[in-house]
């Protein structure tokens, strides 16, 4: 137990929270990390590196690694990086709190079909909620690069409040209103990631890609109108921008998943060779189901719900999406 004062905690030290803790503990006293690995936390008070998930990246002195989440109770903001589908998990496992719990996960929750921001209220509804998502890889956060993103919160209040913890010198956020355009953008974006990434990996060329890109972003507005989404915060940081980011970049772990199925190996052995969570491959069947439960056509994630499915290979996929009825730019 330290006797600093932490005013952020950071829920998860994996590569992206491990990111965020580096960058948000510039200025603070302490910044507490908790993480579910004995030897993470161990290694990260001893050493300040994360060996594990973010190796080569010398983190902080003042950051203290944790496993005990009681010590986070009087933290003003935490931030929830632990995979999508853990989220409800880790939000009751919380202890009692009047932190500000800003998600940073991106997903859609198998079970419900719920956003990450709907499981918060379900279950924590008494915290206010912001949404942390733009484009970022976690290792140029770490290094200090510049970035900005988009922090949605559910009042002025609450960003006002926030804001000064969260912006430093070289990670700028832009407010918005918009938690649900913020969540989609972040969401979607990782499974059209993986439909780039099979581009790349059948060498279907940079002019296939980029049509992934476009058409994959009307996808994301119309699923984006559906669930109320704002278009303008979709074609923002969260949206728009995290989608080119994602959809370019072998540093990508969505990217990189789509680019093994496009050299024909199989999602099975690629997910178990995994130490790191490609979010987009549990997210796509989930948003598939959901639009078409909405009415919503998704040909491009209808497209990777195959290819990781095993159900079909992906020269079948690019012939199948090329063979569709020509129709307005704008359906």
């Amino acid at each position: 137990m330290s006797d600093k004062t932490a005013k952020i905690g950071v829920v998860g030290a994996g590569a992206w929270g491990t990111a965020l803790a580096q960058t948000l503990s510039e200025g603070q006293d302490e910044l507490l990390l908790w993480a579910r690995e004995t030897e993470v936390v161990a290694q990260i008070n001893a050493e300040h590196e994360n060996q594990a998930f973010l190796p080569g990246y010398p983190m902080r002195s003042n950051i203290r690694a944790t496993q005990d989440l009681g010590e986070l109770a009087n933290c003003e903001a935490l931030l929830i990086v632990t995979p999508a589908q853990h989220l409800r998990a880790s939000l009751k496992a919380l202890p009692d709190t009047g932190a500000t719990l800003i998600l940073c996960s991106k997903g859609i929750e198998e079970a419900t079909q719920q956003l990450m921001s709907d499981v918060v209220q379900e279950v924590r509804p008494d915290n206010d909620l912001a949404v942390l998502s733009g484009p970022t890889f976690a290792h140029e956060v770490a290094q200090g690069l510049p970035t900005a993103l988009t922090l949605a919160c559910n009042s002025e209040d609450t960003w006002q409040n926030l804001y000064p913890l969260i912006a430093k010198p070289t990670f700028r956020p832009y407010f918005s209103d918009d938690i649900v355009g913020a969540e989609i953008g972040g969401a979607v974006k990782n499974v059209l990631a993986i439909g780039c990434g099979v581009v790349e990996g059948a060498g279907l060329g940079q002019n296939a890609r980029a049509s992934i890109i476009g058409r994959g972003f009307a996808e994301m507005l119309r699923y984006g109108a559906a669930r109320g989404a704002q278009t303008e915060t979709l074609s923002g940081l969260c949206g728009l921008g995290d989608l080119v980011l994602t959809c370019s970049s072998t540093s990508s772990r969505n990217f990189s998943l789509g680019k093994g199925l496009g050299e024909g190996q199989s999602a099975k052995n690629l997910l178990a060779n995994r130490a790191t969570v490609a979010e987009g491959a549990s997210t796509a069947p989930v948003l598939q189901k959901d639009a078409k439960a909405r009415g919503v056509d998704m040909p491009i994630v209808d497209a990777v719900c195959s290819l990781l499915a095993g159900q079909t290979d992906a020269g079948s996929v690019v012939a199948q999406l090329m063979g569709r009825p020509l129709v307005s730019e704008q359906r």
